[in-house]
């Protein structure tokens, strides 16, 4: 695709986000304050519109109706977690964007803002997700991303964090406000020596850079507890709830508290 088209492109995804021809619909799963049992965030989720899977609308996505297919993404996870009752709660709304699908940081949020009004949605509740797997090809753009939507008030999240090779590069070039720990690093991290010292450098190294740290995938009490121990309050995993279709879940499972001994008379 030539620059001229690339822009055109851009621009057409950017004015109306429409420009599809497949449906889609959203999933939301959430992200829990485990110092609260409150839900912190939702993540939108992306699927068809009868629910189908994930896989089956990505595969769909080709470079050149991506720019359409990612302001698509962030108009409906606008109006569907408005609809299912997002607020009524205090959470985030956190979307998954393609940082190769923003043509320009400012332009190409301008439907978002526009929807998010018309949905009396406050902009201040947006968390932005980008993978560490995606293709950086830019990091300069990357980064100019991350600085607009900072600027506009946005909280930025850096997903799939420990997946790949670049992760620690990544955070060298920009820091984002949240790191997700790619699940693979806390699969089992109660009985993987390795990936118990990973994961704790890596809280301490957010820690110290003010960055703070989501750990997702937890599907096990023990992992659950091992997160939390190492001073991880937001978290994410079956465990906790599962991704609901066009709904917002509840917390599916809590920690039992300990039964206080009864004093003696």
């Amino acid at each position: 695709m030539t620059g001229k088209n690339n822009l055109k492109a851009a621009c057409q995804g950017c004015r109306d986000g429409a420009a599809l021809d497949f449906d889609i619909s959203m999933a939301f799963q959430p992200i829990f304050d485990v110092q609260t049992g409150r839900p912190w965030a939702f993540e939108a989720l992306v699927r068809g519109p009868q629910a189908q899977s994930a896989w089956s609308i990505l595969e769909k996505v080709s470079a050149e109706n991506r720019y359409s297919f990612d302001q698509r993404c962030r108009v409906v996870a606008i109006e569907r977690a408005v609809k299912a009752g997002i607020l009524d709660t205090d959470a985030r709304l956190s979307i998954n964007f393609l940082p190769n699908a923003v043509y320009s940081p400012k332009a190409c949020i301008q439907l978002t803002l526009r929807t998010a009004e018309i949905w009396s949605f406050p902009t201040s509740r947006l968390m932005f997700e980008f993978t560490e797997n995606e293709k950086m090809g830019d990091t300069a753009h990357v980064r100019s991303i991350i600085d607009s939507y900072k600027e506009m008030g946005f909280t930025i999240a850096l997903d799939d964090f420990g997946s790949g090779y670049s992760g620690l590069n990544l955070l060298s070039e920009f820091q984002t406000d949240v790191i997700k720990l790619d699940m693979e690093l806390v699969r089992n991290i109660d009985r993987s020596m390795p990936r118990q010292m990973i994961v704790e450098s890596m809280v301490a190294l957010c820690k110290r850079m003010g960055i703070a740290v989501i750990a997702e995938g937890i599907e096990t009490e023990a992992e659950y507890r091992f997160v939390r121990d190492m001073g991880i309050d937001l978290i994410q995993g079956y465990l906790l709830a599962k991704p609901g279709f066009e709904m917002l879940p509840e917390l599916q499972w809590m920690e039992p508290q300990p039964v206080p001994l009864r004093q003696a008379s």
